[in-house]
């Protein structure tokens, strides 16, 4: 499988705009592995797209991705849904105002984000309904498994308050990925599907020092409720027998430049943290 983080940071971008702190003012001076854009994965073997945050259009346009045939999501949070217009601009013929001859997306959903998906408006309606009915993507829901061509998917719900959240399996080849970037906790650890991966993609968690303001998150704050800290999914990829990990979705406010992560990373075996573009063969 070949993947690449399309994304790798969180909620808000880094720099954040208008933020002139230490971290945000470096990423402006050296651009990518110091800024890092919204959450977002492709999966080349299936040209798949795991989710759409704002600037996935940006994000496609600077990778070496041929064509989005597919479309999946993680969950339904407006850093991983805001971009969706991008289906548009990829099908749209201006000519006819429908989809270009085999430009039509196919976007799958876990039946349960189907109706969520659906409330998701323009001013021309549901946006669903507004692709299907311009042929720029067509809509299948699922239970819990699909097979696209050598790949098997599975999908996992996070069972976390509100909405729902899921981690996807990814299998070929005896060769296992899992991913799970966002709103983890309680993560299904005794899923077998999530056992002893090549690759775990995951959020790192809450650090709780070196914070942007020198904040300390108390013990009742609602990050806690859906992150684990750092050495708790550090703890948690050691339990699953995970071969690799690689930490996604960096946010901001923790207040760490990609010379940070890079330290970090020579401190454990088989962990790194991921950037814009990074490319991974598993």
């Amino acid at each position: 499988m070949k993947w690449t983080i399309l994304g790798s940071g969180g909620c808000a971008v880094i720099p954040k705009p208008l933020c002139n702190c230490r971290i945000c003012r470096e990423a402006r001076l050296k651009g990518i592995p110091y800024s890092r854009s919204g959450p977002a994965a492709f999966l080349h073997d299936i040209n798949l797209l795991v989710d759409t945050p704002a600037e996935i259009a940006i994000q496609l346009n600077r990778t070496a991705v041929p064509r989005v045939d597919n479309l999946i999501f993680t969950h339904l949070d407006p850093d991983h849904v805001e971009g969706l217009r991008i289906v548009e601009q990829i099908a749209l013929d201006y000519r006819t105002w429908k989809a270009y001859p085999g430009k039509t997306i196919h976007i799958m959903v876990p039946s349960i984000l189907e109706v969520p998906l659906r409330s998701l408006n323009s001013q021309y309606g549901p946006f669903i309904d507004f692709f299907r009915n311009s042929e720029f993507a067509c809509l299948t829901s699922f239970s819990k498994q699909l097979q696209i061509e050598s790949i098997t998917i599975t999908a996992i719900q996070v069972e976390r308050p509100g909405q729902p959240c899921f981690i996807y399996v990814f299998e070929q080849n005896n060769r296992k990925v899992v991913y799970a970037p966002c709103d983890i906790k309680p993560f299904p650890e005794k899923k077998v599907e999530v056992q002893n991966p090549d690759l775990l993609i995951v959020q790192p968690g809450i650090f709780e020092d070196g914070l942007k303001h020198g904040f300390h998150y108390p013990r009742d704050h609602i990050s806690r409720k859906t992150l684990y800290t750092f050495g708790q999914t550090m703890e948690l990829a050691k339990r699953i027998g995970a071969h690799k990990t690689l930490f996604v979705h960096l946010e901001e406010y923790w207040h760490r430049s990609y010379d940070d992560y890079l330290a970090l990373e020579v401190q454990y075996a088989n962990i790194s943290f991921a950037y814009d573009g990074m490319q991974i063969e598993i």
